[in-house]
Parts: C-alpha cells; sequence; structure tokens
C-alpha cells in the first residue's frame, strides 16, 4: 500500500514537472546583477534565436517592450543582448523576492515574437536604515521587569542575505534585546526591561541600536534611543481595534479623511492626554498619507494608484503623556476603477502591399494592453465585417492583422482599416487606431524613351556645370513602378572615365557637362543613357546619345617662323641692297588650332619704318620688296607683320621683323650695331659715336686691303724669280701660299655667314655666296682649315707700314649676337698674326701685328 502511494506521488512531481518545463520551454531566460555599466553583456540572442549575429539586421530583430523604459538592448554586431544602461533592482521590484523583468523581440521580417524574461540579481548596495535617527522613550520607575517596548525596525532595500539580518542592542544592565520574527519572515526588535528602575538613580538611560545586514561586506544602520525615566503611570493608551481595515477607490482626490483611529486612556491629566504618529512605516507610504497627531485622522496627501499599491499597510502609535505607548496596524486597500482606456500598439505595421500578394500575408502586428485588472484590464480587438482582411489573437495580448483573400488594386487602391480595443470594465472604455493600407502596382512595363538615338550638339569652351541636354522616359506603371532613374552606361574617353565629362540627374534626366570641351581635344562623344523604374525586379531600357562639339574661335594664330627671342629683342633678316622688286626677303609661317573658317589664317603689313619698301603676302606671308633698293634707304628696316584668322571675332598675332639692308661686311657690322635698342633719349649721343667708330674702322680695313694687294703684288713679281731660280721653295705645297685675294677671300668667307645668338636660340642670317673666280686661292683650301701664310719678303718690305691695326666694337653688340670673346681667329701670314679677340669687357680689338 504504501509502495503504491510512493508511486503515485513521483507520477504527480514528474507530471507537474513536465508541465512546468512546457510551461517555460517558449521563453528565452537570463540573468544579469544590478547597477551594472551600459552594454554589460546579458546573453547570446542571436544564438538563441537559432540566427548568425549579421542576420539580426537582415531580419529587422528588435526588441519591443510595454510600459516602461527601455532598460535592453541589441548588439547587432555581436548579437548579444546588453543593457541600455543603469538597472536599480529596488527601484523596479522594491521589496519582492525575484525581480523579473519580461519582454519580447520582434523578428520582423516574419512577424514572429520570441518572449525573453532577464531576472535582476540583487547586490548588496543598499545600507539597513531606521526612519528615525533617534527615538525617546519615557518610562515610570514603577514598571515591572520583562515589560517589552517595541523598538522601530530598520529597513534595507535588497532581498535576501543582502538584507536587514539581526540587530544589536548596546549593552545596558536594565535593558535587553529580543527580536520577533513575524509571519512574513520580518524581524522586529523589542526592548526588554531586566531589572526596576530608579529615577532617582538615574533618569536618563541612552542606548544605540544597530541593524546589520547580511551581505559581504556588511553594512549596518544605527537608531540612537533615549529611555527617560518618569514617575508612576498605571494606565496605557488602548486602541479601540487591534487592526482597521479601509477600502477606498483609486481615484479619491487628495485630502481626502479615509480613516480615524481611536486610543482611549482612563489616566487623567497628561497621563490620559493621547498623541497619534506612524511607526515602522515604508517611506513611500509616508509620503502619501498623512496622520493628524491629536485627532488620529488619516487622510491622502497625493492620488492613490491601484497600479503601483494594492494595499497600504501602516502601523499606528498612540501615547500618553507619561509615556505608555499602545499600536494598532490600519490596511488601506485600494479598488480598482476602470480608469485607463486600452492602449493599441502598432507593434510593426505595411502600409503598402502588391496586389499579388496570396491569403494570409502579415499586414501589421497589432499590441493591446490595459493597465487595469480584473474585468478592467480584459480587453478584445476587432475590425468592420467587410473588409477583406481579420485579425488572428496570438498569446500576450498581441495580434496579427492578416489578408482574408486575394486583394485587386482595381476595385480598391486603398483600405483604411480600423482597429477597435475595447475593455470588460464599467463604463466599457475603447481605443480606435486607424490603418491606412496603399494596394500598390506590379512592376510589368520597362521605362521607354520617345526616340531611338538622339543628336546634340554643343559649342566648345561651354561652362563647367551648364545643362547641356534633357531625357525624359516613361513608364506606363503607377507610383513607384512608374518612377524612373536615369544614368549613364560607364565608359572610357582618352583613358577617362565618362562620368568625368559628363553626369546625369538621376531624377530629371538633365544632363550636365563636368568639364569645358575642347574641340581641338575631341569632335565627339558617343555615351548611353540607362533608364531604370523603381520596381522589384526593376525594368530598364537604353538610347544612345551622339553629342557633337562645335568649334569655336578660341585660339589666336601662333606665329612659328620667325621665332621670338625670349630676351625681348627682335629677329634679324637681312636683304642685299641689290635685290630686285619682289625679291623674297623672308616668310612668315603661322598655324591656327581652331578649324574651319577659325583656322583661315590672312597676313598683311601693319607697320613699316619705311612705307612701300616691302609688300607681304596675303595668304602665304611672304615678305617681299615692293621696289628695287636705293641708296638713301635706311640699312635698318622696321617691319611689323599682323597674322589675323577668319573667326568671329576674329583674332590675331603680330611679330616684328628687322630687316637689315647691305653688301659688304662693315655695312653688316655697323647695321647690326645700330640694332641696340636705345634704353633712354640719353643714349643717342653713345649711338653716334659708334658709328663713328664703325667708319673709321672701315677705312682703316680698306687701307689694310690695299697694302695686301701691293703686298700680293710685289709676292707675284718674286715668285716669277724665284721659279726662275729653282731654288728654295720646290717642296712647299701650293695651298700654304695665298696672297692679298686670299685674304681678301678669307674675309669674304668670314663675311658671308654672321650667327647671332639669343640665349639658347641661334639664327643665320646667309648672304649670297661670292664667287671665287678671281682670287688665288684654290677650291681645296677653301674647304681646309689651315693657315693662311704670306712670305718672310713681304713682311719685311711692309713690316713699318702697319705693325698695328686695332678695331674696336662694342661689347653689347657681340653679346647679343652671340660672339664668343674667348674665341680667336687667326690669319697666319708667315711668322706674324692677324687676330680677333677680346681686350676688355666692353670692346672687341681687331689687331694686326
Amino acid at each position: 500500500m504504501e509502495a503504491e502511494e510512493d508511486c503515485s506521488e513521483l507520477f504527480l512531481l514528474c507530471l507537474f514537472l513536465g508541465l512546468l518545463l512546457e510551461a517555460w520551454a517558449g521563453k528565452i531566460q537570463y540573468m544579469v546583477p544590478e547597477e551594472t555599466d551600459k552594454a554589460f553583456f546579458v546573453g547570446n540572442i542571436a544564438k538563441d534565436l537559432g540566427l548568425q549575429p549579421q542576420e539580426l539586421t537582415e531580419h529587422r530583430v528588435r526588441i519591443i517592450s510595454r510600459g516602461r523604459t527601455q532598460l535592453f538592448a541589441l548588439n547587432h554586431r555581436s548579437g548579444s543582448l546588453v543593457t541600455a544602461g543603469r538597472i536599480d533592482r529596488e527601484e523596479l521590484c522594491a521589496q519582492s523576492v525575484r525581480c523579473l523583468v519580461s519582454f519580447n523581440i520582434l523578428v520582423e521580417d516574419k512577424m514572429k515574437l520570441y518572449p525573453v524574461e532577464v531576472e535582476i540579481i540583487d547586490i548588496n548596495d543598499n545600507t539597513p536604515q531606521f526612519q528615525l535617527e533617534e527615538v525617546e522613550f519615557k518610562m515610570n520607575e514603577i514598571t515591572t521587569p520583562g515589560t517589552r517596548i517595541p523598538l522601530p525596525f530598520g529597513q534595507d532595500l535588497d532581498v535576501g542575505m543582502n538584507s536587514l539580518q539581526n540587530y544589536q542592542l548596546s549593552s545596558n544592565p536594565h535593558f535587553s534585546l529580543d527580536v520577533q520574527q513575524g509571519s512574513d519572515g520580518s524581524r522586529y526588535p523589542e526592548m526588554v526591561l531586566q531589572s526596576p528602575l530608579d529615577r532617582e538613580e538615574e533618569a536618563v538611560h541612552h542606548l544605540v541600536l544597530t541593524a546589520s545586514d547580511g551581505g559581504n561586506p556588511v553594512r549596518s544602520g544605527t537608531l540612537r534611543i533615549h529611555v527617560q525615566v518618569v514617575d508612576a503611570n498605571d494606565n496605557p493608551p488602548a486602541f479601540t481595534q487591534a487592526q482597521y481595515h479601509m477600502s477606498v477607490a483609486e481615484n479619491v482626490p487628495p485630502g481626502t479623511r479615509l480613516l480615524t483611529v481611536k486610543a482611549t486612556d482612563p489616566d487623567e491629566g497628561a497621563n490620559g492626554e493621547v498623541t497619534y504618529s506612524f511607526h515602522n512605516i515604508d517611506q513611500k507610504i509616508a509620503q502619501i498619507f498623512q496622520l493628524d497627531s491629536d485627532t488620529g485622522e488619516i487622510s491622502n496627501k497625493e492620488s492613490l494608484d491601484f497600479e503601483e499599491y494594492k494595499i497600504y499597510p501602516m502601523e499606528i502609535q498612540a501615547q500618553d503623556g507619561a509615556g505608555l505607548m499602545a499600536r494598532a496596524k490600519v490596511l488601506v486597500k485600494v479598488l480598482d476603477i476602470n480608469d485607463n482606456a486600452p492602449e493599441v500598439t502598432m507593434t510593426s505595421v505595411t502600409t503598402a502591399v502588391p496586389e499579388n500578394f496570396p491569403p494570409g500575408t502579415i499586414i501589421a502586428l497589432i499590441s493591446v494592453h490595459d493597465q487595469d485588472s480584473g474585468d478592467n484590464g480584459d480587453t478584445t480587438c476587432s475590425i468592420p465585417e467587410n473588409l477583406p482582411f481579420k485579425l488572428e489573437k496570438l498569446d500576450d495580448n498581441y495580434y496579427h492583422l492578416v489578408t482574408e483573400r486575394t486583394l485587386d488594386r482595381e476595385l480598391t487602391s486603398r483600405y483604411n482599416i480600423t482597429v477597435t480595443a475595447t475593455d470588460k470594465g464599467i463604463p466599457t472604455l475603447s481605443t480606435e487606431t486607424h490603418i491606412s493600407l496603399k494596394v500598390t502596382d506590379i512592376n510589368d512595363n520597362p521605362p521607354c524613351f520617345p526616340q531611338d538615338s538622339y543628336s546634340v550638339f554643343i559649342p566648345e569652351n561651354n561652362p563647367r556645370g551648364a545643362s547641356i541636354f534633357s531625357l525624359t522616359a516613361q513608364d506606363a506603371d503607377t507610383n513607384e513602378n512608374a518612377l524612373v532613374t536615369y544614368s549613364l552606361a560607364e565608359d572610357t574617353i582618352q583613358g577617362a572615365p565618362l562620368s568625368s565629362y559628363i553626369s546625369i540627374n538621376s531624377d530629371t534626366g538633365i544632363l550636365y557637362a563636368l568639364r569645358s570641351f575642347d574641340y581641338e581635344e575631341f569632335r565627339d562623344l558617343h555615351l548611353r543613357v540607362m533608364a531604370y523604374d523603381n520596381g522589384d525586379p526593376r525594368l530598364s531600357s537604353n538610347v544612345s546619345l551622339s553629342l557633337f562639339v562645335l568649334d569655336q574661335n578660341d585660339n589666336t594664330p601662333e606665329i612659328l617662323y620667325p621665332a621670338l627671342p625670349t630676351d625681348g629683342s627682335t629677329g634679324v633678316e637681312l636683304a642685299p641692297r641689290s635685290a630686285e622688286p619682289g625679291y623674297l626677303v623672308t616668310k612668315v609661317v603661322a598655324v591656327d588650332r581652331d578649324s574651319g573658317q577659325n583656322a583661315w589664317l590672312s597676313y598683311r603689313l601693319l607697320k613699316a619704318s619705311e612705307p612701300g619698301l616691302f609688300t607681304v603676302g596675303l595668304h602665304t606671308g611672304e615678305v617681299r620688296t615692293a621696289r628695287a633698293l636705293l641708296d638713301r634707304d635706311a640699312l635698318k628696316q622696321s617691319l611689323v607683320v599682323a597674322v589675323q584668322d577668319h573667326g568671329q571675332p576674329p583674332l590675331s598675332a603680330t611679330v616684328t621683323l628687322t630687316v637689315a639692308v647691305a653688301d659688304n661686311i662693315p655695312a653688316v657690322l655697323a647695321d647690326l650695331g645700330s640694332l641696340e635698342p636705345s634704353a633712354d633719349p640719353d643714349s643717342s649721343g653713345l649711338t653716334l659715336y659708334l658709328v663713328v667708330a664703325v667708319a673709321v674702322v672701315s677705312c682703316i680695313f680698306l687701307a689694310f686691303v690695299i697694302v695686301l694687294l701691293g703686298l700680293r703684288l710685289r709676292r707675284w713679281h718674286s715668285s716669277r724669280l724665284l721659279q726662275a731660280a729653282g731654288v728654295g721653295l720646290a717642296g712647299v705645297p701650293a695651298s700654304h701660299f695665298v696672297g692679298v685675294d686670299g685674304v681678301g677671300a678669307f674675309l669674304q668667307t668670314y663675311s658671308q655667314e654672321v650667327s647671332l645668338r639669343a640665349d639658347a636660340r641661334e639664327s643665320h642670317v646667309i648672304f649670297p655666296q661670292p664667287n671665287y673666280a678671281d682670287t688665288l686661292l684654290s677650291q681645296e683650301s677653301c674647304g681646309k682649315s689651315e693657315p693662311l701664310l704670306i712670305t718672310q719678303d713681304l713682311l719685311e718690305g711692309k713690316k713699318e707700314a702697319f705693325s698695328q691695326v686695332n678695331v674696336f666694337l662694342p661689347f653689347s653688340y657681340l653679346a647679343r649676337i652671340g660672339f664668343n670673346y674667348k674665341r680667336s681667329i687667326n690669319i697666319y701670314v708667315t711668322n706674324s698674326v692677324f687676330k680677333f679677340f677680346s681686350v676688355t669687357n666692353t670692346n672687341l680689338s681687331l689687331n694686326l701685328i
């Protein structure tokens, strides 16, 4: 029999545990200590949901909590549940043994809820405290030993071992401490009189009551007790009831008289006067209620809230004038009234659905909550019956709004759904909320351009950012399916991406030039414009667009010849004085980077120092003499030639030519010397002196040539005599003997080519080739760099006639023509030398030694 009873009990225990596990099977449970820092790890919610951390964002997982501050948050990167801030257990759950925080995890794309329960673990963060810092008692000296005096008890907001565990009274021969334990497990300290009091011996006794908790480290609070010994008072106050009960509606206004306690004392005088006070009352309750110390009337200072306290417990103490006391308990019960309408929360809602969605599609997740209790908090939820939707009830007052049949956009494109939540209180309260649902079209038409291709013409040098064309594509669908966006197909132009040249407004289809186009860089662009709608899947079409760049006259003619010197001087062209009309002096060569009419060039003589002497070909740029050169014509002629294109507006460039007119070297030297520009008006005198010096040099040079001719004749005569004798010169090559004509040939050769150098650029002015037929210098010797020899006879015969001839040339002239003063040109005449060399920094000397 006993074995059967044991089996039955075991079976019932297993059944109970199975039901308990089944009840908790659907919940995710965690524990976290209170007072932790923000973002403290609570649990791996992604793992418990069967998801990867990155899937929390993909599935739009979020926390749904009701009626309180958000205490927890999701870390989508690690997939963990963390604290959203500091959590105070005592603030959340007061003295409850277990502090549980419940909320739901919503996987929004699946419209699925997962209940989560987090237990807040208490830590020893509160010190036991007494409501008063000190208390005073009056005891008659005739009080018999064994009399118990209830003491104020301490309060510790912590729970478990962290709560108040024991009391300790300071040592005193007359009093001891006895702690009573109530039915609810609370400890109540009482002070017991151990031996009779003697007022005459000690009128006041001072004691200290210490309350300690069981945490680590131990926390404690103290209460100072003063016992005043008075004369005899043999009747303590007595309450009419040991316990008072009062029920009051939660909506009573502040200041309402709720209850009156009454205590009587048969003594007379001060020993019979009773005063009332709260004893061992919670601090929050003390802030809500007030007690009249004379009448014992209890009233509320603040509004009562059934959702916060259902019963307010209080202890009232009555004390007569002699210090005798009595206590009574008061329980104020708060009655719930239907003062809260249901709260409807759209946890998740879809505002638009395609018309091809199947029946049973979830439109919204609705949460209904009523803060009242009982029937007042029992709610129902409904929608109108003439709609193709229905409500499906879930756990914890959640509802799914789903489609009941397939929707048809052509019949109804928008639904306004009214959701009504109603409680069962009296009177009934209800709340309505509205859902606007739009039925969207299916994307089955791609955007379409009116033309198959487009051509755009744009002038070059357009401003950056200017709009150049606009494209528009139409989509036969509606709403978002007809919202067209534009883009350019990726391409490259001359190695650079197309997006660096052209951009398109994705909304309007307007094309913009991102840079200023240059016709000389490229003349056309071919691109493809894409048009996409915003449907799902996205449909698209494309069209080709050709962009042609039109030339503008933006390039000035560029003169290639004559090249302009970089030092500010002018170029030099030489013309013989014997030139006939139409003689080609030089040719101005210019190009224009533009094309067409903008590149047609014409030339004209803009300015001339001698009008009518030169002409310029209109289309060829050839500079020719217009008439024969006269002796009165200046050696230096300055021409300004203008080159102009035929664009609109026309652009032009000018070049200054300097033509030197001369037939011989002295004239050339004089002319080149005159090319040095005058720095200021005072330089005209210096120029005059230079011209005189050049003239003197020319005269000396002519005299030198005449002397050489005389010597040549004498040498010729002597050579005839030597040939007859056949002695002395038989082994000497003929090419080593040069007469006066040879020197003239050398000088004539030297005058053929004058090198003008400005900085690193060189130009050559070439006279027509002279005729050497009348000289004694052979063709072979003209091509060699051998010295020219004159016989010793000739030198000795004329040694006294010319010992040294100096020709001075200005150094500024030499620097301008690029003459290197460190370089010497030597003419050997037997043992004597003609030498050009530099003697100073300002002159070049031509010496005959």
